[in-house]
This record gives structure tokens, C-alpha cells and sequence, in this order.
């Protein structure tokens, strides 16, 4: 076991170190090669030295180069040198970190990470969080606890007697919710056709002047980041609506919320803490390794009553936090380790710089851009730029040519019926000089599409 870790350790660091000198995107030899990796399986057991020879041999190069510094699509972070290693512990510790028997430091650090997030955020005192995968089931469970208070007040069972019968619940959206947010609701039950949808303005913010009239049985679905521009919902007066109706209101906060740990952005989540429940993702600007979301509900008895735990007599809880009692899974990996580590090595003063430098170079590339001739589409408030290259055949053919050129990778996306490529800035190890060389690449490969 040690010559094999320390193998892995190796071959590793000879892939991270080697991450900015290669193409972003791997190359058509690599991806063909993968085929290798499969075939009948074998009836004889093999080597695990031999067989992680071959995984890096022919796994590493056909990897996209996520963990560097110039990929800038999906609002992908890297994964900080902390978190990494802490990471790799973790796997080393093998912990089901469902309840404080099975684990009492994955259940310890997860404590501490929900104080210094709520913190960070700015939530109210006493929210709860519970540790998923990502921002979808982060909203499935932040509107699991929506569905569940609504329905309580109503008189309604609905983790017992379910939806048939039930107080029928409405569901406002905004024009631009993000399609993890519907996923939810489709999971739900709550259907993601039936939704009431708000108007948006010409940055993908929900008008609240639009907003239908809210009552005790309605779900305010808001964001906080918009996936292509980065703008902000008017949370402080939707907010406020719902608050006189009764209503509850969910955010969709993946990577937006961040922004509050940052006095230059935090007036962008001004209202925000007024909501019920948080959806956010920690592999997108925290930066930690996959899979890894939080969801946060201001009353998490709303939360543990939404995703039930069950009487099974082998599960003994304890008077203490209980994980799983705030996720919808049971058994799971000690994700709080990693998130332990990277919010403890960066600090707050860390963080923010972080924050502040992805957003100072989403800047940089938006005046490098605009200064060449291509068309910057939105309103750069945080870290997401939205750019045309001319007609949609233009802008396909240049994010292609992008792609395969390898110095930087971004994707493509429709905003307001117009092909347009999105840069997200999300990692902390992107560099000024990772931004200048994208830039470049990508003004001359417009120019050779489109000659200026």
C-alpha cells in the first residue's frame, strides 16, 4: 500500500505540474485511446500497480485541464493544494460520514464549516446546512424544505400521506432559472412546466415589478449569479413581497453567493439573507474537489423534517448534530474534510482576495475583448462575461476553433435568442498572464474567422 501511494503521489504531481503546458482540451489520439481501458473483463485479478500505470498512461492525457489555470467553462474552479491533499487523507480515512458513530471528525468538521459558511455569507444565526453533491440536489433538498413547511402550516403531512390530496403549493420563477432549479422541482413532484415565470430584465435579473401576487402556499425561487451574465435577483424586495404573504423564497445561489465575503460585492447580495433556504456549490469558486454543495435552510428543523431519517432500531442517534438527518443520502463520503481545509488555508482575507481576483480578471477580459472589436454582452458585475463574435455561424465556428486551439477552453450559449460564449472565471489558480494569453488566442482566432 505505501509503494503504491506514493506512486500515485508521483505520478500526481507529474500530471499537476505539467497542467499549463499542455492544451486545455485533449487531443483526438488521447480520447481514441481510451478504448484500451475497456474490452471483456478479465477473469484473473491484476496488478494495482500495473493497472494505475495504465489508468495514468492512458487516462491522464485524455483528461480536460480542468484543475489549470485558463479553463473558463461551466463556472468550474481548479482544486486548491489544501483540499487536494486533504482530499486524499480522506480517501486514506475511508469515512461514512452519515452519523457521528460512523465518523466523529467528518461529523466535527462539518459543524465547524456550517458556522464559518453561514459567517461567511452573512445568513442568519442558527441556519442550518446540510452536505450534498452539488447545487441540484442542494435546491432539491432547500425545496424538499420549502414543500414540507408550506404543507405543515397547511395541516399537511406530506413526507407521510405524499402530494395526492395535498394543499396544491405554486412556484414562481424567474425567465432565466438556471435548469438544475427545475430538475428539483421535477424530482419534487412539483412540476417544473407548472411554474409561474417572472419576466427578466436585459441583464437575466427577475423584474420584481412582475412578480404575481404571493400567498402561504407559494415558492419564490430567486438566484444570486446568473450562469451567463452573473447578475443578481432584487432580493431585498422580492424578499420583503413574500415576507408580508407568507411565502417562502428559495435562492439558487451556485456560485453568486460567494460575492458576499467580498466588500466590493456584497451590496450584490444585499437582501439575500432574508430568504428561507440557500442552495450553493463548493466545487465551482471554493474550489474544492468534486462533488461537493451545501444547502442551508434558516429553520433546519424544516430541513430534517423534509429529508426523514426513519426509525430503524441498528441507527442509533445521538443527542449530538446528526449528518444525515440534513442530506437527502444516508451513507456518504466525509466531504466536510476537504471544505474544512480549504476554507481554513485560504482564511477569510484569502477568500476574498480569491474572489476579488477572478472578478478583477473577468474585467481584463472583457476590456481586452471590447478593446479588439468583439461585442461584450453584458454588464461584467462579478466574474461571468458574455461575448459575440458577429453572426451565430461566427460565434459557433470561433468557439470551436477555441476549443480545438487548446490554449484556453470556453462554451457556447444562447442568451436572449443571440449565440453568444461564456467565460467564467472560477479558479484560483488563473494568473493575469493565463487571462493576457487567452485573450490573445482568442482575438486572433475572431480575426482569422472574421477578418477585422
Amino acid at each position: 500500500m505505501k509503494e503504491l501511494l506514493s506512486d500515485v503521489a508521483t505520478r500526481a504531481s507529474r500530471y499537476l505540474a505539467g497542467i499549463n503546458e499542455r492544451p486545455v482540451a485533449p487531443s483526438a489520439q488521447a480520447l481514441a485511446r481510451l478504448q484500451q481501458l475497456g474490452g471483456p473483463l478479465p477473469d484473473a485479478s491484476a496488478d494495482p500497480a500495473e493497472l494505475l500505470a495504465l489508468l495514468d498512461e492512458i487516462g491522464s492525457p485524455a483528461t480536460v485541464a480542468t484543475t489549470g489555470g485558463r479553463y473558463f467553462g461551466f463556472v468550474v474552479g481548479g482544486t486548491l493544494p489544501a483540499s487536494l491533499a486533504a482530499n486524499w487523507l480522506a480517501g486514506a480515512w475511508d469515512q461514512n460520514a452519515a452519523m457521528q458513530v460512523m465518523s466523529p471528525v467528518a461529523a466535527k468538521l462539518e459543524e465547524i464549516v456550517e458556522a464559518w459558511v453561514v459567517d461567511l455569507l452573512s445568513l442568519p444565526q442558527g441556519t442550518g446546512a446540510g452536505f450534498v453533491t452539488c447545487t441540484t440536489m442542494a435546491n432539491f433538498s432547500g425545496l424538499a424544505a420549502a414543500r414540507s413547511a408550506l404543507l405543515h402550516r397547511a395541516g399537511w403531512n406530506v413526507e407521510d400521506n405524499g402530494l395526492f390530496g395535498a394543499q396544491p403549493l405554486r412556484v414562481v420563477v424567474g425567465q432565466e432559472v438556471h435548469v438544475s432549479l427545475l430538475r428539483a422541482l421535477a424530482m419534487l413532484g412539483l412540476g417544473r412546466s407548472r411554474v409561474i415565470t417572472v419576466p427578466a430584465d436585459g441583464q437575466g435579473r427577475m423584474r420584481a415589478d412582475a412578480l404575481p401576487s404571493l400567498d402561504e402556499h407559494t415558492m419564490v425561487c430567486v438566484q444570486a449569479g446568473n450562469v451567463n451574465t452573473g447578475a443578481f435577483d432584487p432580493a431585498r424586495e422580492i424578499c420583503s413581497r413574500a415576507r408580508e404573504a407568507g411565502a417562502w423564497v428559495h435562492v439558487d445561489g451556485a456560485f453568486g453567493l460567494w460575492g458576499a465575503v467580498s466588500p466590493l460585492y456584497a451590496p450584490l447580495v444585499d437582501g439575500f439573507e432574508n430568504a428561507d433556504s440557500w442552495a450553493v456549490d463548493c466545487h465551482k469558486w471554493l474550489n474544492v474537489p468534486y462533488d461537493s454543495g451545501m444547502v442551508l435552510v434558516r429553520d433546519p428543523d424544516n430541513l430534517c423534517r423534509a429529508l426523514p431519517t426513519g426509525n430503524a432500531a441498528y441507527l442509533a442517534q445521538s443527542s449530538q448534530r446528526e449528518p444525515w438527518q440534513f442530506t437527502p443520502d444516508a451513507s456518504r463520503r466525509a466531504r466536510g474534510v476537504e471544505l474544512w481545509a480549504a476554507l481554513r488555508s485560504l482564511g477569510r482575507t484569502g477568500l476574498r482576495e480569491m474572489i476579488e481576483r477572478n472578478c478583477r480578471q473577468a474585467r481584463l477580459f472583457a476590456e481586452r475583448l471590447s478593446g479588439a472589436g468583439i461585442s461584450v454582452l453584458n454588464d461584467v458585475v462579478l466574474n461571468q462575461v458574455l461575448v459575440s463574435f458577429g453572426s451565430p455561424e461566427e460565434t459557433r465556428r470561433v468557439i470551436a476553433e477555441i476549443q480545438a486551439d487548446g490554449t484556453c477552453w470556453c462554451g457556447g450559449t444562447v442568451w436572449q435568442n443571440q449565440t453568444a460564449m461564456r467565460i467564467s472565471v472560477s479558479s484560483w489558480a488563473t494568473t493575469d498572464e493565463d487571462v493576457e494569453r487567452s485573450a490573445d488566442a482568442m482575438i486572433r482566432i475572431a480575426q482569422s474567422v472574421k477578418p477585422c
